[in-house]
Formats: structure tokens, sequence, C-alpha cells
């Protein structure tokens, strides 16, 4: 089931605040020291991903990893795309990555 704009801008404005919202989608660019880093960052993103069933539209260019998430069935954004952005922040946490 599609979010409504109430829960999408609550969660943007909360614990997904380094996500922006572009249309049907919520979107985070991330730059690492390298590319060794980036594609280690993927992988274990890859993992979340796979166990939720969900997976994210991205983009890899050297040490840049820029990551659109949106329910292409439901035609815009549900909790398994906020679900899967929290994990994402998990991810990102881990590693000590701030931007």
């Amino acid at each position: 089931m599609r979010l409504s704009e109430e829960e999408i801008s609550a969660a943007l404005a909360s614990d997904l605040s380094n996500w922006s919202r572009d249309g049907d989608f919520i979107c985070r660019q991330l730059v690492f020291m390298d590319f060794k880093e980036a594609w280690g960052f993927m992988s274990e993103v890859a993992l979340s991903a796979e166990a939720l069933n969900h997976h994210p539209n991205w983009e890899n260019v050297y040490n840049r990893v820029a990551i659109k998430l949106s329910t292409h069935d439901a035609n815009g954004l549900t909790q398994l795309d906020l679900d899967l952005a929290r994990e994402i922040e998990v991810c990102v946490s881990r590693r000590g990555h701030a931007g």
C-alpha cells in the first residue's frame, strides 16, 4: 500500500533526513574514500535488500553511490522503501560515513 504524503514527509523529516524526495522515489547520494569502500557498502546493502526482498535502483561511479527507492508494484513509496532506507542508514553508520 502506498504511503500518504504525510507519512513520507514525517519520515524524511525525522530519521531519514539524509534522504530527499524525487517524485515517486526517495534518494540518497554517498561519497566514499575509494571504489573498494563504495563496493563494500553496496555489498552490505545488497544483503539487507535481499532479506527484505526489496531492491534499490542504484548507480556506482568509482567512489560515489546514488540510491533511489520506490515500490514499482505500487507505483510509489511504501513501507518497504522506508524500511530499506533505514537499513541503508545502519550500513552507512557502521562504516562511519557521515555524508
